[in-house]
């Protein structure tokens, strides 16, 4: 399974915030925005932190897409 975060990025745009101005509304780490731009996983406390700065469902910010290996 393989974790995109582009729906979170797309909600920055729509918002008008940069990462900078989400990393420091939401609390969060620079190691931790790094992560997020590698499509890595973070802790569900972070994408709730993350959903209360954008007003939005953790699902309007993540994607799990289910890659199956051939």
């Amino acid at each position: 399974m393989a974790i995109s975060y582009n729906s979170l990025w797309k909600q920055l745009i729509d918002k008008n915030m940069t990462k900078t101005n989400l990393r420091l509304k939401a609390d969060l780490g620079t190691a931790t925005l790094a992560k997020l731009g590698k499509n890595q996983q973070v802790s569900l406390d972070v994408l709730l932190r993350i959903c209360k700065v954008l007003e939005c469902d953790i699902a309007d910010i993540i994607c799990v897409e289910n890659k199956e290996s051939e």
